[in-house]
């Protein structure tokens, strides 16, 4: 038994069983398989939504490029979301979303963003790497950085006079897209036994009291013992 599987076993001494099973549930589920990049969203309800689809979807990791914007997660919105997805923010540098993707790619991820001005669509896509999907400011969609980055550039089909859905509803038609061909398919998109087992100890830190404290003592205390 590894180190972060007796923290997991000693946390578990302090939840609920029926808790235990959600956590094992849901992290069975999970994926960094995509990861959901917004560049400049406005609107903080709107990267609430997003949020909230993640979580929905099973996607670990949301990325938020905040250009001369702080999010502040609406509660009401996002139901609980942000305790259980990782939202990693990145304003620093000259071209944050620049910096972002590079980040990104070089960490294997294939670039997709979402754009009305293309022909393709989700079911293109290749899988057979990981997707970082980008989605862009509700007023103008993705930058021309962002844009002429991608490896891809990918649009929902609309059938009405509108030009483009809210972006929050885009990230949960296109995430169901993805999630769906995932399921179908061969590709090892779920978290690895290992990355499970440290997200579900993240997780019990979050429901129990200063549980960041609690894990360093229970890994002291495990490490004594070795």
């Amino acid at each position: 038994m590894t180190v972060d599987q007796k923290v997991l076993e000693a946390f578990y001494n302090m939840i609920t069983e029926s808790k235990q099973d959600k956590y094992d549930s849901i992290a069975a589920n999970r994926t960094r398989y995509i990861t959901v990049v917004m560049e400049n969203l406005i609107k903080d309800h709107n990267a609430s939504a997003v949020l909230r689809s993640c979580d929905c979807f099973g996607i670990q990791d949301l990325h938020a490029i905040e250009k001369n914007i702080q999010y502040e997660i609406q509660r009401d919105i996002a139901m609980g979301a942000g305790n259980w997805v990782n939202l990693h923010s990145h304003s620093e540098g000259e071209s944050s979303s620049l910096e972002c993707l590079q980040k990104l790619k070089a960490q294997g991820y294939t670039i997709v963003s979402t754009s009305p001005h293309t022909e393709m669509t989700l079911r293109e896509v290749p899988l057979d790497k990981p997707i970082a999907l980008v989605f862009g400011t509700e007023v103008s969609g993705i930058s021309k950085d962002v844009a002429e980055f991608s490896d891809h550039l990918v649009r929902l089909p609309m059938y009405g006079f509108t030009e483009s859905f809210n972006v929050s509803v885009s990230a949960a038609l296109a995430l169901s897209r993805l999630r769906e061909r995932l399921e179908a398919s061969d590709y090892e998109w779920r978290l690895s036994e290992a990355d499970q087992v440290k997200l579900k100890i993240e997780w019990c830190t979050k429901i129990i009291r200063e549980g960041e404290d609690v894990e360093r003592e229970i890994r002291r205390r495990i490490l004594e013992k070795e």
